[in-house]
């Protein structure tokens, strides 16, 4: 990330050098490759599916609200009485961890957002050319759009 990008949390960050200091530059040797490393973090598309005992959709989409502002890379929710489906996009090196975040996310949120007492009752996590081909072959559902909470 170059100096002064916005991470991921919103915080800027901040350069090891100091002002006027050049940054030291490296060589490759001819015929060396450069090569990917192996283990860098990767855009997932999960869809989280939820369902439980019946609760006010007043508070089930003020919940989705506030888990919304608590995780800004909610795509869009959709609700109804009893269910709810989330989906965003995750960065994570593999898919054993978008789905670990993902299968935490509701329960480490609920205290906080209020949600109601759902079990997850449904998990996809695909990777982003996955999601992209299914959307051009029009199998999937379509871009999150309008981006937000609505009723299903």
């Amino acid at each position: 990330m170059r100096p002064g990008a916005q991470s991921r949390s919103g915080a800027a960050e901040v350069s090891s050098r100091a002002a006027g200091e050049e940054r030291a530059l490296t060589s490759v040797a001819a015929g060396d490759r450069y090569e990917e490393p192996q283990d860098l973090p990767r855009l997932w598309h999960v869809t989280l599916s939820l369902s439980g005992k019946e609760a006010p959709l007043k508070e089930v989409r003020r919940g989705l609200e506030q888990l919304a502002h608590d995780h800004p890379f909610l795509l869009t929710s959709r609700y109804a009485n009893d269910h709810a489906e989330i989906r965003y996009w995750e960065e994570a090196r593999d898919l054993h961890d978008a789905a670990a975040v993902a299968l935490r996310l509701w329960g480490e949120h609920r205290q906080s957002a209020q949600l109601p007492p759902w079990e997850i009752v449904g998990l996809e996590v695909i990777d982003r050319e996955t999601y992209h081909q299914r959307i051009a072959e029009g199998y999937g559902p379509p871009p999150a759009s309008p981006v937000g909470v609505h009723p299903f």
